[in-house]
């Protein structure tokens, strides 16, 4: 057993995102300035985005989506169960209702037959999550979305260097929103970054900052002016430059980054696959994996001990997990306000129960990812039930 706590997703900052944080401690410009507007034109030309704009957080992003729709009451929103709270959360801080439907079983990513069901004359948004770094079926859900005038707006928290059929998540012309939070596999600390059309994102900006007029972040610079007009009941979404200096790096490391947890990912998948007690993740050939989480899941009925006590085990051997993630219709508030039961959405439902998500980061050695194999097969195999003659 290791003799140190291998952390679930531990930091991965060099001695260039701390020299450049303090160059910036040391310069004029703390909060949004030109670090911020640097990180946006790098992220833009990574990633061949039609326009950016970097924001304080990849909810922040999505709400700034929404708003700049115009999406409000009397409105739906479809989105996936199978997500963290702020995918949903972001509907309601608009007034919109949001629509929850259930997951394909292999990608967890959205049924878009289920989908299909769902869209009524009040949906005015489709909000896929590429669920772990794996991108939905864009081709499919266009063909369902564009035809209704319904707008798709991207939940890319888990999808930054993921691509689908060759091209970037977030280089299409509708809304798509990334999260740089600590553990995502580029950081800011805290931070996001909103993506789409020069038009969507030039109302996106404004709403992002007070709904001031375009530049007003220049008023305390020698080039710039006092004078602003507040032009919409906006936000206080604006990413400061102390984060963008950590996402200058951040981007440009990134690749390596990206390989590193695809190798990881990889032996993973061909340590786990030979034991029929696990059911590891897919990855669909068209598709570029960001691999942001590996999410792998037991074959319950094959063991004598459920998730939650494997996660224990785990915690017991010295190495960290997570969950993800306690799908949006069993918390309180939405069960509540709209009347839903668990068995709503049974693949979610059953994919919660035996889901754990393993160390999935560009720190980790060959030894430890050693190490959490060993752990995984070790407890699977102790408590496997055989089946009867």
């Amino acid at each position: 057993m290791r003799a140190d706590f291998l952390k679930f997703n531990p930091l991965k900052l060099g001695e260039e995102e701390i020299a450049e944080v303090v160059d910036t401690l040391r310069s004029e410009w703390i909060t949004t300035g030109p670090k911020t507007k640097r990180f946006e034109e790098d992220f833009v030309r990574q990633f061949d985005c039609k326009s950016a704009v970097a924001l304080a957080s990849c909810t922040a992003g999505l709400h700034l989506a929404l708003a700049a729709l115009g999406i409000g009451k009397r409105d739906e929103v479809i989105t996936t169960c199978m997500t963290f709270t702020a995918t949903a959360n972001v509907i309601e801080h608009v007034g919109a209702t949001p629509v929850l439907v259930d997951v394909e079983p292999d990608t967890l990513n959205l049924d878009l037959a289920q989908v299909e069901a769902a869209i009524t004359p009040r949906t005015k948004v489709i909000m896929p999550v590429h669920y772990a770094g794996h991108p939905v079926e864009m081709d499919a859900l266009r063909a369902l979305a564009e035809p209704r005038g319904i707008t798709i707006l991207e939940d890319a928290a888990h999808a930054v260097g993921a691509t689908y059929r060759g091209r970037p998540i977030g280089s299409g012309e509708n809304p798509c929103a990334f999260s740089f939070y600590a553990t995502k596999n580029l950081t800011t600390a805290e931070g996001g970054m909103l993506t789409g059309s020069a038009e969507l994102m030039d109302k996106a900006r404004i709403l992002g900052l007070h709904g001031m007029s375009r530049d007003a972040w220049k008023r305390y610079s020698k080039s710039g002016s006092w004078f602003y007009e507040v032009l919409a009941p906006g936000f206080k979404y604006n990413m400061t430059d102390i984060q963008a200096s950590l996402g200058l790096w951040q981007l440009k490391k990134l690749a390596g980054f990206q390989q590193r947890r695809a190798e990881i990912a990889a032996a993973y998948t061909k340590a786990f696959s030979a034991c029929d007690l696990l059911e590891t993740p897919v990855v669909r050939p068209h598709v570029g994996h960001a691999w942001h989480l590996y999410v792998l899941r037991l074959k319950s009925e094959r063991l004598s001990i459920a998730r939650n006590r494997f996660i224990d085990e785990m915690t017991a051997r010295n190495i960290g997990t997570s969950v993800h993630f306690i799908p949006i219709h069993l918390h309180p508030y939405y069960r509540e306000t709209y009347g839903y039961s668990p068995e709503d959405f049974p693949v979610a439902l059953d994919a919660y129960h035996r889901m754990l998500s393993l160390p999935l980061h560009p720190g980790l050695t060959d030894a430890d990812v050693a190490d959490v194999i060993e752990a995984v097969l070790d407890i699977a195999t102790k408590n496997y039930v055989r089946r009867a003659a």
